[in-house]
């Protein structure tokens, strides 16, 4: 799979830049959320895409040349296993048409396990 940008990008808006109008809306749609969920999370790229940070990464997200995608990690494919029926999963990922993007219900409620994750993860470190 073909990432649809071709730069390293500095931050997310840079590389929001470089992609196709139809994936950089659905990105920017995305990233509303993804922040709104998780207000104190750090933006970074890495891996050349964006991903959120709160005590490690939280959620990657990144366009392809045909799709969207959303990385989550493993845990929450199978915590959402049966809202995540309706998209092409893979491993951790889910990918997603950009004129069909994920609802926002369910991305807030994805990033709020990760962030529950992390925490717990975090304290168990201590």
């Amino acid at each position: 799979m073909r990432r649809a940008h071709r730069r390293k990008p500095k931050n997310i808006d840079d590389y929001l830049a470089s992609v196709p109008k139809e994936a950089r809306t659905a990105l920017e749609n995305l990233r509303r959320t993804i922040k709104a969920a998780a207000p104190m999370a750090e933006e970074a790229i890495s891996y050349q895409m964006p991903v959120f940070k709160y005590h490690g990464p939280l959620v990657f997200f990144a366009a392809f040349k045909d799709h969207c995608s959303l990385f989550a990690g493993k845990s929450i494919m199978k915590t959402f296993r049966s809202e995540l029926k309706p998209y092409d999963t893979s491993g951790a990922t889910i990918h997603f048409n950009p004129g069909n993007p994920l609802p926002a219900t369910l991305v807030r409620k994805i990033v709020k396990a990760r962030i529950k994750g992390n925490e717990a993860r975090k304290k168990r470190r201590k």
